[in-house]
């Protein structure tokens, strides 16, 4: 037997010596699991990224003057000119760990406070459901 550790696979029959290349010998069943594993790997990868542009879309949301313009009111870190009536928005992940609680707040903060001063974004047709929900992606990064 050969000083490598494919050999027997080859030898048994199961693997070919055509089959070594790229994997070296190793079980079809293995170069299978890797091969799923790879493309695991780019699916997720896909998915942060397509998430890193909900997230970028979501910060020029809260920025822009004539949409979310949280800024008008709140602090935001990284945020020029912020306003000082709203808190600051920061730790929004832990303040409302259900993101319906938070979709709730930027929607109609009058549900649960009849006196606040935050605009009914989602009731006066300022901002979409979907520009809603890439705002919360990108608060919950703060």
């Amino acid at each position: 037997m050969w000083n490598n550790p494919g050999a027997q696979y080859v030898n048994s029959g199961l693997m070919t010596n055509r089959d070594r290349g790229f994997f070296g010998g190793v079980p079809l069943a293995v170069r299978l699991g890797r091969c799923l594993f790879v493309l695991l790997c780019l699916t997720v990868q896909q998915g942060v990224a397509a998430s890193d542009a909900g997230v970028v879309q979501g910060k020029a949301l809260t920025m822009e003057r004539s949409k979310g313009n949280c800024l008008a009111c709140h602090t935001i870190d990284d945020g020029e000119l912020p306003g000082n009536i709203g808190p600051p928005l920061l730790a929004m992940k832990l303040r409302f760990p259900e993101r319906d609680s938070l979709r709730e707040q930027i929607c109609d903060a009058t549900i649960r406070n009849p006196d606040t001063r935050m605009p009914p974004f989602c009731r006066h047709g300022i901002l979409t459901a979907e520009e809603v929900d890439l705002i919360i992606d990108y608060l919950y990064t703060l």
